[in-house]
């Protein structure tokens, strides 16, 4: 393949450390990354002719073999609390130019002094945890550190920044569609991109992570970065939980526990928070309370209560507000902080669980097959 035909390298999927490379392969001093960094990230310019301080032919060179792509906006939807839900376009795989639509789906969540932007780590998820939108949707493939990335440039760039020039996105949970720590290798040079001050800047309590269990490779995250890590644990025992979420049945509740305890004390962390949807007659009850308070006694651990989001063809349904409230209060009552999550966005299908995008061209995974290693990624 010549220079004319080879793809350009979207300079979204790099981090400080291979923007640096980068730039040295171009025969270029280290520097240039800096400079190029604060152009990317600080003034959110995407065009290499616009970037006035880099000399004319490192600019040309630039422009011949790199680009700056962002993912394509295929529809934007609002809701009437504000909430801005987008549907993205991603390829069937990261070369694909004609191949069947996929697309993701990325959320941003106005409130007081914050702007949540909840992205998306793979197109559909293998989890198949039973109450999950996304996973019903099935998998088709991990996205790049280029389209993780680019979801949060993008984002920022449509909302614009506040009057006072504050940032529009100041909190990134990576808890939309997908696994995150099934797209490993894409996923940590994002997760370096989001925290790193040459870039976007954000605080390691202002990233955060949702992950539903896998277990080796949360110990390798806890050697590799340092962002806020959230369990969807929804089940205090393991019969129910290999029900809801089936990668228990790999990686059951003491094994999960062990790998949160390590992240804490290897992250120096202030605690884990244990996202746990509330199920109507499933795991909503007095006892499961009880029992989950006593898996997490003593520990640095938060539970966020979430009241499920139906969706058609599901067979759950949501916890009453006094079940929600009465699990919630048994928990402060065995010294458990516990919040339960205002429901955001839920008529354009933006809540929690309801992320479904689009996968035209699934892939049937399951747990023990090959082909679920396949959609992990180390």
């Amino acid at each position: 393949m010549n220079a004319a035909t080879e793809p350009k390298t979207n300079l979204l999927g790099l981090d400080r450390t291979g923007l640096t490379e980068f730039i040295v392969g171009l025969g270029e001093k280290p520097f240039r990354a800096r400079q190029l960094l604060t152009w990317l990230y600080k003034r959110r310019v995407a065009d290499f002719g616009a970037m006035t301080d880099l000399a004319k032919g490192f600019r040309e060179r630039l422009a011949a073999v790199a680009e700056v792509r962002l993912p394509e906006v295929l529809s934007e939807h609002v809701s009437h609390d504000g909430t801005r839900k987008w549907l993205l376009k991603a390829a069937a795989s990261a070369d694909a130019t004609a191949a069947p639509l996929q697309a993701i789906e990325m959320v941003f969540i106005p409130e007081p002094g914050r702007g949540t932007l909840c992205i998306s780590s793979q197109v559909g998820c293998a989890m198949d945890c039973s109450f999950c939108s996304t996973g019903a949707q099935g998998f088709n493939r991990n996205l790049s550190t280029a389209e993780i990335v680019g979801q949060v440039w993008l984002a920022n760039s449509l909302l614009g920044a506040a009057a006072d020039g504050a940032r529009a996105v100041t909190n990134v949970v990576l808890m939309g569609m997908g696994e995150p720590l099934a797209n490993y290798r894409n996923v940590l040079p994002a997760l370096s991109v989001f925290m790193d001050d040459l870039c976007f800047d954000l605080s390691r309590r202002r990233v955060t992570l949702s992950t539903s269990g896998l277990v080796p490779q949360m110990y390798r995250l806890a050697e590799d970065t340092n962002c806020a890590l959230a369990v969807s644990l929804h089940a205090p025992n393991d019969e129910l939980r290999n029900q809801l979420v089936p990668i228990n049945r790999r990686h059951p509740i003491k094994e999960l526990l062990e790998a949160c305890w390590h992240y804490l004390d290897a992250q120096n962390g202030r605690s884990i928070t244990f996202e746990y949807v509330l199920l109507d007659g499933v795991n909503d009850q007095p006892e499961h309370a009880i029992e989950l308070a006593r898996l997490l006694r003593g520990r640095d651990a938060k539970v966020n209560l979430i009241p499920f989001n139906p969706f058609p063809g599901n067979q759950y349904r949501r916890s009453g507000r006094e079940a929600i409230a009465r699990f919630c209060d048994l928990l402060h009552e065995r010294a458990i902080t516990a919040t339960v999550r205002r429901t955001r966005g839920d008529d354009i299908d933006a809540a929690c669980g309801q992320l479904a995008g689009e996968v035209t061209d699934r892939v049937t995974v399951r747990l023990g097959s090959k082909r679920f290693g396949m959609a992990v990624e180390a």
